[in-house]
């Protein structure tokens, strides 16, 4: 019921996003279920890889659903939200062993977050990455959300992304290292395959210790911007924007800045 489901095929766990009705927008009973699938990941050492990948093949993941932000009054209820999702993408962080984001179609919003929380990234020709929050609902991302995408697709294109609401396609990603391979849909089981039984052969210790010692460069030391995240879903903007997006209105709305 929650849309995530696990599967294991020997050393490897499958991690699949199951909500083709709404492009595999990760509800909050997603983020929650995605959550604890990682950290029960995480407390498995006999498990070496994990992929990550959406169903129906025409987008990893849309997105987060934004109903629920349609009852948020204050900016606090954002400053919570965003510490949940920091939560949620934690685990995912700190996962010892090694993790692939499979990507066919839309990888946007979470998408993009979780696809960049990953080691490495195998995408179709098709896939589309982007986080384009300012033309859309008008909320902002995390420090540790920005730390982890910039580091991952590198602080230029990701300004592209959110400052100018740019989405970026697979040949583009695959050039600047982001994307590991870009694989045509028959031949991407079989790619993906390949990998997981290279990473399992790996030194699990030489993997889990890498792993942290990289996460704690890239998150360590972050500034806190509570105050700031506040201020941004506090706002008339964003109470616009999640009204838009919910009446499908398909246009940017008019941003007054207050």
């Amino acid at each position: 019921m929650s849309g995530i489901v696990v599967t294991r095929d020997g050393d490897a766990v499958h991690v699949r996003f199951d909500n083709p009705a709404a492009h595999n927008a990760l509800t909050s009973a997603m983020w929650l279920a995605l959550r604890d699938a990682a950290r029960a990941v995480a407390d498995d050492p006999s498990v070496r890889v994990v992929t990550f990948r959406g169903t129906g093949g025409k987008a990893f993941i849309s997105g987060t659903d934004i109903t629920k932000f349609a009852d948020y009054a204050e900016g606090a209820q954002g400053v919570a939200y965003e510490r949940e999702i920091d939560e949620c993408m934690g685990a995912i962080d700190a996962l010892p062993c090694t993790t692939i984001a499979v990507v066919e179609g839309w990888a946007v919003g979470g998408g993009l977050n979780i696809s960049s929380a990953c080691d490495f990234r195998v995408a179709t020709p098709d896939a589309r990455f982007g986080s384009p929050i300012g033309r859309t609902i008008g909320n902002c991302l995390s420090a540790a959300s920005l730390a982890r995408i910039g580091g991952a697709v590198g602080v230029a294109v990701a300004r592209r992304m959110v400052l100018l609401g740019e989405i970026v396609g697979a040949e583009e990603l695959r050039a600047s290292g982001f994307l590991l391979k870009v694989v045509e849909r028959d031949a991407l089981d079989a790619e993906v395959a390949a990998l997981c039984a290279r990473a399992a052969e790996n030194a699990p210790l030489t993997t889990r210790v890498t792993k942290e010692t990289l996460r704690r460069m890239t998150f360590d030391g972050l500034p806190a911007i509570e105050p700031l995240i506040e201020q941004v879903y506090g706002s008339a903007d964003f109470r616009r924007g999640v009204a838009d997006f919910l009446a499908k209105t398909k246009r940017v709305p008019a941003w007054t800045g207050e």
